[in-house]
This record gives structure tokens, C-alpha cells and sequence, in this order.
């Protein structure tokens, strides 16, 4: 898990957190934040605390989520127990962004727990709903959630967004509000990917 946030991109390196807890890993990533950063992670639990940390300098913080995945979670409903199918989940019932301003992309495994919560709480893939009221917008971007045949990624699942597709999402998301932060997760760390994630940041206007 830890090799995906190895990878090498044409960025300057600010701060490299390892924390023996997520709840330690947030509270150091959310106070090491630069102006508008860029964070790696192996799994999409780096951006709980990259959240937390940019929803304290907005009013109001966007969250578009772009994964295969919904990772939304909870101990008590997941299948494996493991923490990086909860951080979605995590970020939305501690406040840091509200349900109605977070937008769920490109999701194709779900998990029928998560399936019964979005109906319930009113979440959906609307990134109009989710930037309608945001001062700024964080973006997880979790690889798997391209086809795998273009990337290297931990958990693959077929039917993916072509990158070309993705890259325009992310120039629209760019031209519509300020992006505050981006995240790049659930990869390994190989020269394509690198060279995937270096191309969507730049379509981010990073």
C-alpha cells in the first residue's frame, strides 16, 4: 500500500507522512498542507486528512470522488474490515464536506450496504449538484477508476473511463471552480502511472 505513494511526479515534494494510525496520518497530512496541494497515497485513506485540512480554509468545500469504488463504508458494514473501503464515508459523517455538495464519479462495484446509504443520504455521481454550492473543490481521484488496461492499479475492475474522458472531466471541473487540492490513490508505483497521474493533474491545472 505504501508503494503507491512512491510514484514520481514533476512536483516539488513538500511533506512525506507515515503514521502508525489514520487518525495520526490525518491530523499530520491536514497540518502539513501546502497552498493547494497534491497528494499521493497507496489508498484513498490520504484524503481524509487532505480534506480535513482544506475544508478548514474554505466556507464551503466540494468533493468530487472518482473512483471504481464508493468506499463509503463503515466497520460495521464492510465485508473485509478494511479501512480504504471507509474513507469517503469517514469525510462525510465527520462534516468536513456536506453529502449535498460531494459527487460520487465512475463507481461500478458497490457494495449493497453502500448502495442503500447513497439512496439514503441523497449522494449520486451530480458534480452540478456537488459544485453548486462549493466555494472549492477537493478531487480524489482513485486510478481504478480508468480501465485497467491503462494503468497499474490495486484493486482493477473492468469498464473503466477512458483517461481522455477523465482528463476532460477534470479540465471542466478546473474551469468551473477553483480546485483547492487534488488527490491521486489506489496505485501502483510505475513509470505509466506516473506519466497517467502526471496528465490528469496537468488537465486539473496543476
Amino acid at each position: 500500500m505504501a508503494e503507491g505513494a512512491s510514484v514520481r511526479l514533476p512536483f516539488p515534494e513538500t511533506a512525506v507522512v507515515a503514521c502508525e494510525t489514520l487518525e495520526a496520518q490525518s491530523a499530520e497530512l491536514a497540518g502539513a498542507l501546502p497552498e493547494t496541494p497534491i497528494v499521493v497515497g497507496g489508498c484513498c485513506c490520504a484524503h481524509v486528512g487532505a480534506v480535513r485540512g482544506l475544508a478548514r480554509r474554505v466556507d464551503r468545500l466540494g468533493l468530487v470522488w472518482l473512483d471504481a469504488h464508493g468506499d463509503l463504508n463503515t466497520p460495521e458494514t464492510s465485508p473485509s474490515g478494511n479501512l480504504w473501503g471507509m474513507p469517503f464515508r469517514m469525510i462525510l459523517e465527520d462534516g468536513d464536506v456536506r453529502v449535498e455538495d460531494a459527487a460520487l464519479v465512475g463507481a461500478r462495484n458497490l457494495d449493497p450496504p453502500e448502495v442503500e446509504y447513497m439512496r439514503a443520504a441523497g449522494l449520486d455521481d451530480s458534480v452540478d449538484r456537488a459544485l453548486a454550492g462549493a466555494d472549492a473543490v477537493y478531487v480524489a481521484f482513485d486510478l481504478d477508476v480508468l480501465d485497467p488496461s491503462a494503468v497499474d492499479v490495486l484493486i482493477p475492475e473492468p469498464g473503466g473511463v477512458a483517461t481522455e474522458t477523465a482528463e476532460s472531466l477534470l479540465r471542466e471541473l478546473a474551469s468551473r471552480v477553483r480546485i483547492a487540492g487534488m488527490g491521486v490513490s489506489g496505485l501502483l508505483a510505475t513509470d505509466r502511472n506516473a506519466a497517467t497521474a502526471t496528465r490528469l493533474l496537468a488537465a486539473a491545472g496543476f
